[in-house]
């Protein structure tokens, strides 16, 4: 089954409060952004966002250039319905990250929650790696949220690989400095306890040549 096919079919059988990722609200994903990018004119991806909530509080903010990337078209029919006619003013991207055609230099921040995590191959860390380096403008931003040293081992039938800062300092690269990272435990909806970590990284800026 290819990855494309499975998220459209957990998307389809669970309601968006269902799904074990849940929150009403990214309130450590909101503050991170907003100190990252103060600037409202901002531009903005949000990577695996599906049905998050994360791009209405984006544009209650203000922000006016926003993006939600996600390989489930369900799951972006979701938050376009519920977003109404304010759906018309975010960039939707039906796409898988590890081989999508993205702007270069086009985004200030780079936001994921729950995404990266389920690359486990070193070809597909890889990939989304080049991706963020292409995209990000100078002096961007990397926002992730994954499963930390103590998360779970699987999510939603897939493996996952966990991560903590100093991985993913490995797994980046030296074209990123990491400013700051801490731990927050999520409850699923069926109140299960996972471990996240929050990550924020700045890109380095790039040499002339």
């Amino acid at each position: 089954m290819s990855a494309k096919t499975h998220w459209e079919a957990v998307y389809g059988e669970k309601a968006p409060d269902e799904v074990s990722w849940y929150r009403p609200h990214l309130e450590e994903s909101v503050k991170l952004i907003e100190e990252a990018a103060s600037d409202r004119s901002a531009a903005i991806i949000d990577v695996g966002g599906g049905e998050s909530t994360l791009v209405d509080d984006l544009l209650m903010l203000g922000y006016q250039h926003v993006s939600v990337l996600d390989i489930s078209h369900k799951a972006i029919k979701v938050a376009q319905q519920r977003l109404g006619a304010v759906a018309n003013t975010v960039e939707w991207l039906v796409e898988d990250i590890t081989q999508a055609i993205l702007p270069e230099q086009r985004y200030t921040v780079w936001h994921d929650r729950a995404v990266f995590h389920f690359l486990v191959e070193p070809k597909q860390r890889a990939a989304y790696v080049r991706q963020a380096l292409r995209s990000l403008a100078p002096n961007g931003h990397l926002i992730m949220a994954i499963f930390g040293p103590e998360g779970p081992r699987q999510c939603s039938g897939l493996e996952v690989v966990r991560h903590d800062p100093q991985s993913l300092c490995e797994h980046l690269g030296p074209h990123f400095d990491l400013i700051s990272s801490n731990l927050e435990e999520h409850r699923t909806p069926g109140g299960q306890a996972q471990q996240f970590l929050y990550a924020h990284f700045t890109l380095r800026k790039r040499e002339a040549g």
